[in-house]
């Protein structure tokens, strides 16, 4: 028994060691590498990368991975990481005598990457110019990929009408029938109670001067002009807008916007053109009667407590209000089912696999359609006073 175990001493006494990771140079710029760079041998191969990387600052260098008996992991990233070292410092480190399962190791490490470094804290002024900045050129680049995609409309409704047998018509009605006929009861119960709040209000304000029938002027010009085309809008935006931009999102989650591509179809002209002339064909109608909805509530208003009839009330807002302030109103209402739609389809095909994606696209489509509703309704109001219509 002790012999036996004496021979099993001696012979794992034989057994050598693992060999450290060594470096070598060979001569016209080559470093010859050997031993096993792995995580066990970990310091010796930190030792080596360090001399790697005194060589290769600001030169060329070659590396010989021929007489490596070993590469893993630890070993492919340090030298990954010390050749992006040597990049950064000016140099340039290049592999020879890679042996294929080494150069795949290599690679593996290379599409990984180091993770980046923490970004520096900025005090707080700087950050908030930092943020500034950065939404102001997230902005720009917004600004451009809408023109572009105004542009691919564009393009797409001219070839529709080149082509007028491409054009799907069902697919116009049966989004006029979601936008405008299915939304109509919620505009009208809007607009009709706003009409009848405004109308209260400013009857409230005006018996104070005894110019209680002057509230037939005050929400015939303000709804006619401004507030029924805006309000009408901005319900557009929040209804069908975000259901334009739900319903993109989920194709592109479900690949189905790429398998018309792949049938050879066009998208543009399949998903958005029809939606957005239907939006262009859909707001002016829906602000006319939310027009329509918000004076009879008004009227209402002003019969119960301002004490008009129904005469009375008919003859002042004929006589307040003409054709040209009924058009101011409509004539805004396509640019903003045009906003409506561009933003609402561009965020739709910004979409990615999650849901999360799709909730953060609709609600981005929302509010920046409700923002861009509000600044061209101001826009226009500028322009109808300069030209006095």
């Amino acid at each position: 028994m002790l012999t036996e175990g004496l021979a099993q001493v001696h012979a794992q006494a034989r057994v050598p060691a693992p060999a450290p990771a060594s470096l070598d140079e060979a001569g016209g710029g080559v470093l010859q590498l050997g031993g096993r760079w792995t995580a066990d041998q970990a310091p010796s191969v930190e030792a080596a990368a360090a001399r790697i990387a005194a060589s290769g600052a600001r030169a060329d260098v070659t590396v010989d991975l021929g007489a490596v008996e070993r590469l893993d992991t630890l070993g492919a990233w340090v030298l990954e990481r010390t050749r992006a070292e040597v990049e950064a410092a000016g140099g340039r480190l290049a592999y020879a005598r890679v042996r294929p399962e080494h150069r795949t190791l290599l690679g593996e490490v290379t599409m990984r990457g180091a993770a980046p470094p923490p970004p520096r804290r900025l005090s707080p002024p700087i950050a908030l110019l930092d943020g500034l900045g950065r939404q102001t050129a997230s902005a720009g680049r917004q600004f451009v990929v809408a023109t572009a995609f105004l542009g691919e409309v564009v393009a797409a409704c001219g070839r529709v009408a080149l082509r007028p047998g491409s054009f799907r018509g069902t697919a116009l009605v049966n989004q006029l029938q979601q936008m405008a006929l299915n939304g109509a009861p919620i505009i009208v119960l809007i607009s009709f109670l706003v009409g009848g709040i405004v109308a209260q209000q400013g009857i409230f304000q005006l018996q104070r001067f005894g110019a209680q029938t002057f509230v037939v002027n005050l929400i015939g010009l303000l709804i006619l002009r401004e507030l029924g085309v805006l309000l009408t809008a901005i319900m557009v935006a929040g209804r069908s807008g975000s259901a334009i931009t739900a319903e993109i999102g989920s194709m592109r989650m479900r690949e189905e916007v790429d398998a018309l591509k792949v049938m050879g179809l066009d998208a543009t002209e399949i998903l958005i053109v029809p939606r957005i002339l239907a939006l262009m064909i859909g707001l002016p109608m829906l602000t006319l009667i939310g027009d329509l909805a918000a004076l009879a509530g008004g009227g209402l208003t002003a019969m119960v407590y301002g004490g008009l009839t129904l005469d009375q009330f008919l003859a002042r807002l004929q006589a307040a209000v003409g054709v040209h302030h009924v058009t101011v109103g409509l004539i805004k209402a396509p640019f903003m089912a045009l906003i409506i739609g561009l933003i609402a389809t561009i965020e739709g095909f910004a979409v990615e696999g999650s849901a999360e994606s799709l909730g953060r696209h609709v609600t981005a489509s929302v509010v920046k359609s409700i923002f861009m509703v509000i600044v061209l309704d101001g826009l226009f109001a500028v322009f109808f006073a300069a030209i006095d219509f």
